[in-house]
């Protein structure tokens, strides 16, 4: 009854419900663009063979390896902000957005350079395929022009997240998606008079339409940011090593996490074919289901940085709670509708009725921990955005490297456990991870981050 009474107390009212969606939409329609655009990828480039599709996953999910140290700069720039939004500090609210935009070139020009430059040594080490690599070299290294730009273009998000105007980071997604989509169709295939650049036109459609992004930002900015200091009010060495201390911690738990999802698809190969391709699956769904909790999250690190501007640490703790609670009970109810109708949607993806059989009780698993998952990771942007990056790199570095990936390995491939039990200690790990951010929020040593 206590813990009921608990969980009334911190469900979040019409108002502060409101304000929490108002935020998080738009960030979720732009993220379940980002998919749509995926999938017509994989169709696009699926009519040029198997190799092609192999070369461009590997290219991608390389791509993806190589941003996750840029993107932390979002991170620094949205939990200043935000915070400046709070202290109605007007005039100098885009003045750390510059800083993010700097950082993002310094670091991601010589990071851009090296991985360029090492991309057939770095993809012989992922892949053993000739074929594949081969197609897959051009392909990344063209991706790898746009680095710093996405680096910029995720400092735009924190922004505008920052200042409750995601339908901006909304809008120019969608002009970049549909922009790639006709480039794929011209470059892939060589319409309206382009070379047919196959493999190597996909990725080319991709960095033109984030580079066009990076300038529609630029505009909105000019628009929008120019009265806060965007582009003409320059950020003092202090404030440029303060914004980089606060988002080295969040490049890296980003960075180690998705190592850490390369290795748990190296984990699920060792393990088996059919366990790697159900595995491959359940990923992709678990994206789609997750995605709510992660818009969710960015929307109560934006409102957490806001009270703490404020100087109301009560509300910037009631707003952590009330948005896991919330977003737990949503993400249960996405969980239960998967879990209901779990076979016929793996039958989409999988032909192979023995592969189902596998994934379906491993999907059931993800549908059980979904809810309690989902709360975990508003909880980390809730950290995040009251500026402890430190202790959610702590959290995620431990939970993920030294618990959950040493026992998947001695527990799938060693000891046979199968792909059931890898999903099972996964689940375990997530709702572990979850406890450990809930206690590092009631706790409430963030409160006292000056950033």
């Amino acid at each position: 009854m206590n813990a009921l009474a608990a969980a009334r107390a911190h469900f979040p009212n019409r108002d502060r419900r409101r304000a929490l969606l108002t935020l998080a939409l738009p960030i979720i329609g732009g993220m379940a663009s980002q998919n749509i655009l995926n999938l017509v990828d994989i169709a696009m480039v699926g009519r040029l063979g198997t190799t092609a599709l192999a070369a461009t996953g590997l290219g991608s999910f390389a791509n993806w390896l190589s941003m996750a140290f840029i993107l932390g700069l979002a991170t620094g720039v949205q939990a200043i902000c935000a915070r400046r939004v709070g202290e109605g500090a007007h005039g100098e609210i885009a003045v750390p957005l510059n800083g993010g935009l700097m950082l993002a070139l310094m670091l991601g020009t010589p990071l851009a350079a090296v991985l360029i430059l090492f991309a057939p040594e770095l993809l012989a080490l992922i892949n053993n395929d000739p074929a594949v690599v081969e197609e897959t070299i051009p392909y990344l290294q063209v991706r790898l022009l746009a680095l710093v730009f996405v680096g910029m273009n995720f400092s735009f998000r924190g922004y505008w997240s920052a200042v409750h105007r995601t339908g901006i980071y909304l809008v120019t997604l969608l002009v970049m998606h549909a922009l790639n989509i006709v480039l794929n169709w011209v470059l892939i295939f060589g319409n309206l008079g382009a070379p047919a650049m196959g493999v190597t036109g996909a990725g080319l459609a991709t960095t033109l339409s984030i580079v066009v992004g990076f300038f529609i930002y630029v505009g909105f900015g000019l628009k929008y940011a120019w009265s806060e200091g965007f582009l003409h009010h320059r950020p003092s060495v202090t404030m440029l090593k303060k914004q980089f201390k606060l988002s080295l911690p969040a490049s890296l738990q980003q960075l180690f996490f998705s190592a850490g999802m390369l290795t748990l698809i190296v984990i699920f190969g060792l393990i088996g074919t059919d366990q790697l391709a159900a595995a491959n699956v359940l990923m992709t769904l678990g994206l789609v289901i997750i995605l709510p909790a992660i818009g969710l999250g960015i929307a109560t690190a934006t409102l957490v940085g806001n009270a703490l501007g404020r100087g109301d640490v009560d509300d910037a703790r009631a707003w952590g709670w009330d948005a896991a609670l919330f977003t737990a009970l949503v993400a249960a109810t996405m969980g239960l509708i998967i879990a209901l109708f779990g076979r016929p949607i793996l039958g989409m993806f999988l032909t192979d009725p023995d592969v189902v059989a596998l994934a379906w009780p491993a999907l059931l698993v993800s549908c059980v921990v979904i809810g309690i998952d989902a709360a975990g990771l508003v909880l980390l942007h809730a950290l995040l955005g009251a500026g402890d990056t430190g202790r959610v790199m702590k959290i995620s570095l431990v939970a993920q490297w030294l618990l959950f990936l040493p026992v998947a390995a001695l527990a799938g491939p060693v000891l046979g456990g199968g792909l059931l039990l890898v999903w099972v200690l996964q689940g375990l790990y997530r709702c572990g991870q979850t406890l450990w951010f809930a206690r590092a929020w009631q706790q409430g040593r963030w409160q006292h981050i000056e950033v």
